[in-house]
């Protein structure tokens, strides 16, 4: 049977075109642009990258080069660096702008931020990326203290909006520095959110904590990031985790792909694509831990051996209105959704299978995060999923694991092709970026979370949702 194709956003198509667009702009309608994704051999960034240091920055960021470290990473990673905006020359766009924030302390700070990400802003390109490092803000202490953490947390609010205001599939995103993180445990989140595989990542704070990733470390800048790791995809055989399965293979892994017998033939699609072995499991059944643990056993290299990634993607929904939820609906999306990953991990972690380097990452939504009318059951599991990471974060960081998850928010898949057309559009235009993302979207946000560059970033609940208005 011919695999569905995937559903196409028409509205997008048709204003792309010069009828369209000019319709558009006569009746105001949104004018979805065509976003920057990965290609080979493309460069991070469509254009320069403006490095602005505001107040006096921590001492993490006091290298012997020009513009420190915030420059140095993006030099690494293939950026061409400016440290002025005069220094780019007139009519040339900027693919991104850069501020270091962590050294904002005073009211007075942010004021200066906002005037000069004005001039700046005014220069990005399409497809361009605003990327602000912070720091955490810390309770307690003095009235200077205070006023640090309250100016620090004032950098979501200028993130959030700027990621509003911007066109032309521009981002806006804010990296925050744990107390003893430095310049190394910024390096991959810093590549990531400025290239072009994270088109559909916008508004978000990712938290960054000390790693494990040295001062030298490449982050994405290496092609295959995961060689000699063996990446378990769950409901691998299509949408997003068959898209996820594509892109950890794309970035070196070997991958399992899981999914349930019903669906055998399309799971040995993706398998068969990317070189990977398929494992037809109901995550649900009594015996899944232990099937999963004893075929990982044979394709690990041993303890020493390879590192594991693990991706809880299999979710199922069955909507209906909390008061017409039957037992059937809540016990069959929390055994798939939530349950299953529970299990699933516990049995890892007791087989001694997540050890240094693991990565664990689970699919929630951004219905989990704001709620969704119609599906208590689902948001439930996918909340779950937000703090079963959470909780586990702690336990894997004491090996040199770590666990996160990624928040999709409406992505062209077959289960969104299903929504009515009205509610499809509002989902579809409801966000920044005016459109909805693609499974690969979710796959590059999964892959970048199990690099070793992301050391980092663990315990972070990261949406991929262009901005949605849902969970905002």
């Amino acid at each position: 049977m011919a695999r569905p194709a995937q559903p196409r956003d028409l509205y997008a198509e048709l204003v792309r075109t010069a009828p369209g667009a000019a319709l558009a702009r006569r009746a105001g309608l949104p004018r979805p642009a065509v976003l920057r994704r990965f290609e080979a051999g493309a460069p991070l960034l469509p254009g320069p990258a403006l490095v602005l240091t505001l107040g006096t920055g921590l001492s993490a960021f006091r290298t012997r080069e020009a513009g420190g470290a915030l420059a140095s990473v993006l030099a690494r990673a293939g950026a061409d660096v400016a440290l002025e905006l005069s220094a780019v020359p007139d009519g040339e766009r900027l693919g991104a702008v850069v501020v270091d924030a962590t050294g904002a302390t005073s009211t007075a700070d942010l004021a200066a931020l906002g005037l000069a990400l004005g001039p700046a802003v005014r220069r990005l390109g399409p497809s361009a990326r605003v990327l602000l490092v912070g720091r955490t803000p810390a309770a307690g202490g003095g009235a200077a203290a205070v006023e640090t953490a309250a100016v620090q947390q004032g950098l979501e609010g200028i993130t959030r909006t700027v990621g509003k205001e911007l066109r032309a599939g521009a981002t806006a995103n804010l990296l925050r520095l744990a107390p003893g993180a430095g310049a190394g445990d910024l390096a991959g989140p810093l590549a990531f959110l400025a290239s072009a595989r994270s088109a559909f990542v916008d508004g978000q704070v990712v938290e960054v904590a000390p790693g494990t990733a040295g001062d030298d470390d490449g982050g994405t800048a290496s092609e295959r990031p995961l060689d000699g790791a063996v990446a378990v995809v769950t409901g691998a055989a299509r949408g997003i985790g068959r898209a996820t399965a594509q892109v950890l293979a794309r970035q070196g892994a070997r991958v399992v792909a899981v999914d349930v017998p019903a669906a055998s033939g399309d799971l040995a699609r993706t398998a068969n694509g990317v070189a990977g072995q398929a494992l037809a499991l109901d995550v649900t059944a009594a015996d899944a831990p232990t099937r999963l643990v004893e075929h990982l056993r044979r394709v690990l290299d041993g303890p020493a051996g390879d590192r594991l990634v693990v991706v809880h993607n299999a979710g199922i929904t069955r909507d209906r209105l909390l008061v017409n939820l039957d037992a059937a609906r809540w016990e069959a999306v929390l055994a798939v959704n939530l349950a299953a990953p529970l299990r699933l991990t516990g049995a890892l972690l007791d087989a001694g299978l997540l050890g240094a380097g693991a990565r664990v990452v689970g699919v929630s939504s951004t219905s989990g995060l704001a709620g969704n009318r119609g599906q208590a059951n689902y948001a439930a599991s996918k909340a779950g999923v937000a703090g079963m990471v959470r909780a586990l974060a702690p336990r894997l960081a004491e090996v040199g694991a770590t666990a996160n998850a990624v928040a999709p928010g409406f992505v062209e898949t077959e289960m969104t092709a299903r929504i009515p057309p009205v509610l499809r559009q509002l989902g579809r235009r409801t966000a920044s970026l005016q459109q909805g993302g693609l499974p690969v979207d979710v796959a590059e946000t999964v892959a970048w979370l199990a690099e070793p560059a992301s050391a980092g970033v663990t315990g972070q609940v990261v949406r991929v949702c262009g901005q949605a208005l849902v969970g905002a």
